[in-house]
């Protein structure tokens, strides 16, 4: 892939700002949510506010872009307003007060992601393969700003991260004003079947049915996995570290996944990543003491999210072509990031007083029942061909 045939570094840039704010708030938010007091409940139910947003803003932010054509636009306010939304942290710090900040934030946060990845796509054109090449510098950015906030949070305190989110959140919004509108999305075509016909096929239920159960399997890791480690006896410094691990892990997947794609399936390669998280799971849950096996459980973050993530954007780009595949990217994050995340904070927030053991239990049979939903109804050539 030639940089100088696409706004790559700018594209790349975006990225890397996003997952860093993601590199701030899933490591680290249950650190500074204990800090603050607040239950093991009430961090669950802050940590799904992120996930339950996901199940209305991405397809409200989806349909006005497919029908106004104007993605980057959606974009620039969605970055705004959270970064304005998520200031009202600095005001007051009380678990309701915390709650609705996080709800209200979370809606415009959640219109970027799904929306950005639609703009990527278009730029890339007939490359959609070269996807992960650009969405690599996402895990990057995560990899840097897990590690350094480790070491700064060990040295001083975890009360710094809002500060250090709302720098990321004008980051992302200057890195949307330096991007111009791709061609093809003002443009985009559709001759096929309608949106809601192409969601309720057989294939397609499955799948994100799968994404679902995928990402809830993630709530316990998502939610609790820091402070699991730290309740353990690791150091911030470590736990930043094999967070930042698995990210590495991530982008070697993310660098080679366009070669693995031209010869194997989407479809085996989702079910090879969903037989990875239920392995995951098992290691973390029943394991967490041994630091080799930690070490191993987060190389497995390249395949219970980079080629399950990897999958799933070309899967919803064959699924949901032309001018409603923004609409299709929304749905998807909807029912992984959403439905499921919020599903798997919540579940990992009820559970995790009486036994983290039975919290990643449940992972583990998550992981295990979307693996079979892959099996039995995801089948069919654009499921199936390389």
């Amino acid at each position: 892939m030639n940089p100088g045939q696409l706004p790559y570094w700018r594209l790349s840039g975006f990225y890397a700002f996003y997952f860093a704010m993601v590199g701030t708030m899933v490591p680290f938010l249950g650190l500074w949510l204990q800090s603050l007091d607040f239950s093991p409940e009430q961090i669950g139910i802050v940590a799904s506010t992120l996930m339950l947003t996901r199940l209305v803003a991405p397809n409200v932010w989806g349909w006005l872009a497919d029908r106004s054509g104007r993605r980057l636009w959606v974009i620039r306010l969605g970055s705004l307003m959270a970064a304005i939304c998520f200031g009202f942290l600095f005001w007051r710090q009380d678990f309701w007060w915390v709650a609705v900040v996080f709800v209200v934030f979370s809606f415009f946060w959640n219109a970027v992601l799904a929306q950005f990845e639609v703009i990527t796509l278009n730029y890339l054109g007939g490359r959609p393969h070269f996807y992960s090449r650009i969405r690599l510098w996402g895990s990057v950015g995560f990899i840097l700003v897990v590690v350094l906030l480790g070491v700064l949070f060990d040295l001083y305190s975890v009360a710094a991260l809002p500060w250090v989110g709302m720098a990321f959140l004008i980051a992302i919004w200057l890195s949307a004003l330096a991007l111009d509108e791709p061609q093809s999305s003002q443009h985009e075509q559709h001759q096929g079947e309608g949106f809601l016909s192409v969601a309720l096929q057989k294939p397609v239920l499955c799948f994100l049915m799968a994404s679902l159960l995928l990402q809830l399997s993630h709530g316990s890791y998502y939610t609790f996995y820091s402070v699991f480690l730290e309740s353990l006896n690791y150091s911030r410094t470590s736990i930043g570290v094999l967070w930042a691990l698995g990210v590495v892990a991530e982008v070697l997947v993310f660098w080679y996944m366009h070669h693995v794609m031209k010869h194997i399936g989407p479809r085996a390669i989702f079910q090879f990543s969903l037989a990875m998280a239920v392995l995951r799971w098992f290691l973390i849950g029943c394991f967490p003491e041994h630091l080799l096996l930690m070490v191993f459980a987060q190389v497995l973050h390249a395949f219970t999210f980079g080629s399950a993530h990897s999958v799933a954007i070309e899967l919803v780009r064959r699924y949901f072509p032309g001018r409603i595949q923004g609409q299709g990217q929304a749905l998807y994050s909807a029912a992984s990031f959403g439905a499921g995340g919020a599903l798997g904070a919540l579940i990992s927030g009820y559970l995790w007083s009486s036994s983290p053991v039975l919290s990643f239990a449940v992972s583990c049979f998550a992981s295990a029942l979307a693996l079979g939903l892959v099996w039995w109804g995801m089948r069919g050539p654009l499921s199936a061909n390389p």
